[in-house]
């Protein structure tokens, strides 16, 4: 089973952390099930680009990127060449870290 590891974030992870998912799990799905409260105003779609996160680590084992999601994250803040969204990353076999920017392009917060 993959670990991801997730880099500090003052709001998120304040510590950093490391949490366990089987593979064919989105990163968010797991971020969500570990109690890593991380946005996705579209409710895991591939419609907006509040789970973006950047993946420091192990990139190339999750899957393929998508056209849709490509042009999602052209609106993402802080975008990076390793830039993905959360709900649309799926986890090989292969640890992954990731960072969670510091903002979203989201005015408000969703009630999640």
């Amino acid at each position: 089973m993959p670990t991801i590891r997730i880099l500090p974030h003052a709001e998120y992870c304040p510590e950093g952390t490391q949490i366990q998912a089987p593979a064919g799990t989105s990163v968010c799905e797991a971020l969500l099930d570990n109690h890593i409260n991380i946005e996705h105003a579209c409710e895991l779609s591939c419609a907006c680009t509040t789970c973006h996160v950047i993946v420091r680590e192990g990139l190339a084992s999750l899957g393929e990127i998508d056209e849709t999601e490509e042009d999602l994250l052209d609106r993402a803040w802080g975008l990076e060449p390793n830039s993905r969204l959360s709900c649309q990353a799926i986890l090989a076999q292969q640890d992954v870290t990731i960072e969670i920017p510091k903002y979203t392009i989201n005015h408000a917060k969703e009630g999640h």
